[in-house]
């Protein structure tokens, strides 16, 4: 398990009239009429970037979200506001979300024998007939009740972490990794941060590359001030030695980071440029990246990450885009 943390779960029960939430890209509640977090806001400001949360509409959990970021103070959106009662004040917190629709939905109705045992005795998202507790919005999921769901879900919730962790481009799976490195008890303080500097190319991470790489592959430059240490095979999908380790690692211009990390490039083992079918001919002609084209020799071990690059990043329609950042 590399020392990781048990993830947090959260559970929201979505009511017809705010569906938008379900498969939008947000959560939302009110604070009371004195303006302190109500029970549903005091849980929103606990969840963390990278918590998952099991959305349950109509009966039956109908999604798995991720937290994009923490909760902030933010007034009640316009697509709410016929939807608010009287009375209820109109500021509360905003928890951006991004929601993944199960193709199964999952009734708790046909499984409380199961899920009685694991549920919470205090804020219960559900009621022990399975129906969903309307005095409750969003309330913590155990690591135990997480484990029930994730049996009766079948696959699914690991479907869900997968799309997450294959993202390795975006921004959503570094802070994921980046949020569960911090909850680490197996790390100090200083391993921690040099992991998390690692994600940006700094300390351990680059002083180790700079032993092995000297300048762009492509461009030729030398000056390190405006050169980038990339990681060959992605940050958010390395193991701890690999965040760190300098031969998974080139220093590219700024501009040839951007298409490796897209996989918009790659690198054979006998250091032939490769390009991606993916990539606008106009921007080879414009950055003077001319085809074929030999960049040296690679040592061993690089070539084992540039294997995985090629495998997983390079020549993928969806690593050009910036999911869900």
């Amino acid at each position: 398990m590399n020392g990781q943390p048990e993830s947090q779960y959260w559970w929201v029960n979505q009511s017809k009239v705010v569906s938008r939430g379900l498969m939008g890209d947000y959560l939302w509640t009110a604070q009371d009429k004195q303006g302190e977090p109500t029970d549903a806001a005091q849980n929103m400001l606990r969840v963390q970037t990278g918590d998952l949360i099991f959305a349950f509409a109509d009966g039956a959990v109908r999604g798995v979200g991720i937290a994009l970021r923490e909760a902030m103070e933010a007034a009640r959106p316009h697509e709410l506001a016929s939807s608010s009662k009287s009375g209820v004040s109109p500021q509360g917190w905003y928890l951006p979300v991004r929601f993944f629709e199960l193709a199964l939905p999952l009734r708790p109705r046909a499984h409380m024998e199961q899920l009685k045992a694991v549920l919470p005795q205090n804020q219960s998202p559900l009621r022990s007939s399975g129906a969903r507790n309307p005095a409750v919005y969003l309330s913590p999921v155990s690591t135990a009740m997480a484990e029930v769901l994730r049996q009766l879900l079948s696959q699914q919730l690991e479907d869900v972490e997968a799309q997450i962790k294959s993202a390795a481009v975006s921004e959503l799976a570094n802070d994921w990794v980046e949020t569960s490195i911090v909850r680490r008890t197996d790390l100090n303080p200083e391993e921690k941060q040099q992991l998390i500097r690692a994600r940006r190319g700094l300390g351990v991470f680059r002083r180790s590359l700079e032993k092995i790489e000297n300048a762009c592959r492509l461009t030729g430059l030398l000056d390190r001030r405006h050169l980038r240490a990339c990681h060959i095979k992605p940050w958010s999908v390395s193991d701890d030695q690999e965040k760190l380790d300098g031969c998974n690692g080139l220093l590219l211009s700024p501009h040839i980071a951007h298409l490796f990390a897209r996989g918009y490039i790659s690198f054979s083992d006998e250091g032939d440029l490769l390009a991606s079918r993916h990539l606008n001919p106009a921007i080879l002609t414009s950055w003077n990246l001319r085809m074929p084209m030999k960049v040296g020799l690679f040592q061993l071990r690089q070539r084992l990450f540039l294997d995985y690059h090629r495998r997983e990043v390079f020549d993928r329609p969806e690593s050009g885009r910036r999911s869900w950042a």
